[in-house]
């Protein structure tokens, strides 16, 4: 495994693999490398003949009160994880390598990004695609691997690329789960013992929801009986339960077939999220 910390350094590997007419593989990472980066690795390794990962703290997406200088940073460990899993390159820049220049030109990401988890952290999404444009250009990757599990992220991302035509394919990896169902996630450990049996009961209720809309066509309904599951099965505080279509985010209608039901609780001081994407035919 390569470690490249350059712009120019790249380019020369990207060009030189696609003259040979390799398929390259992009996980996009901030590291501090986790069990759902090293799935979104495995899968690039299965579907492609290079895997580039990329570790970048991306200040961009930060806002006022979140610290970027805090955020958990570990390259050496990072390197031997991904090289675990048969990453080829890690691209981890410098800010001043990524951003040397400011030209005043922003992305916005638009009325997606204004609800669920981006209601609470506006310009977070813009940054987001900055950074993940760039990431595209510069790596050219045959397809791009994000996780199911930030669900609006993903969203948006694929709307980015349907809409600006970049000439790729977003891959979307599903949520590991633990036997009784609950979202892996780092913040787990941070639940009680009783609080750890309580939350597999946002999955229930996702899964509820799914079922009642399938049988009845009734998103009122199904939206409210996955609302008296988490409040009887838990202690949980609902942020947000919706049900939207996917990826466009807007209300369901009688034309959609492609459709998310998302979820942020509050288990104890835990903010626990999870959701479920699903089509029906048509």
């Amino acid at each position: 495994m390569e470690v490249v910390t350059t712009i120019p350094e790249l380019k020369e590997i990207v060009n030189k693999l696609k003259l040979d007419s390799k398929t390259i593989g992009l996980v996009p990472t901030m590291g501090y490398l986790h069990e759902g980066h090293l799935t979104l690795a495995n899968t690039a390794r299965k579907e492609n003949d290079f895997v580039f990962m990329s570790i970048f703290v991306n200040p961009t997406q930060f806002g006022p009160n979140e610290d970027f200088e805090s955020y958990p940073r570990d390259l050496e460990r990072d390197c031997k994880l991904a090289e675990s899993v048969g990453v080829d390159f890690i691209f981890a820049p410098t800010v001043e390598e990524m951003y040397p220049n400011d030209g005043g030109i922003y992305i916005r990401a638009g009325r997606q990004s204004e609800i669920l988890c981006g209601a609470s952290r506006p310009g977070h999404f813009d940054g987001v695609l900055q950074v993940v444009a760039k990431l595209f250009h510069l790596c050219e990757p045959t397809h791009a691997y994000f996780g199911q599990k930030d669900a609006q992220q993903v969203a948006i991302v694929q709307t980015m690329v349907r809409d600006y035509n970049f000439p790729l394919e977003i891959r979307t990896v599903p949520i590991v789960r633990e036997e009784d169902g609950l979202a892996k996630s780092s913040r787990n450990v941070y639940l009680s013992e009783q609080e750890r049996k309580e939350a597999p009961a946002i999955f229930q209720a996702l899964q509820i929801a799914k079922e009642t809309y399938l049988t009845s066509q009734d998103v009122h309904n199904a939206i409210e009986l996955a609302t008296k599951h988490i409040e009887t099965n838990s202690s949980g505080r609902i942020d947000y339960l919706q049900f939207l279509s996917y990826p466009d985010l807007t209300q369901v209608t009688d034309e959609t077939n492609h459709f998310l039901l998302a979820a942020a609780v509050y288990i104890g001081k835990t903010r626990l999220i999870d959701n479920i994407i699903f089509h029906t035919k048509g």
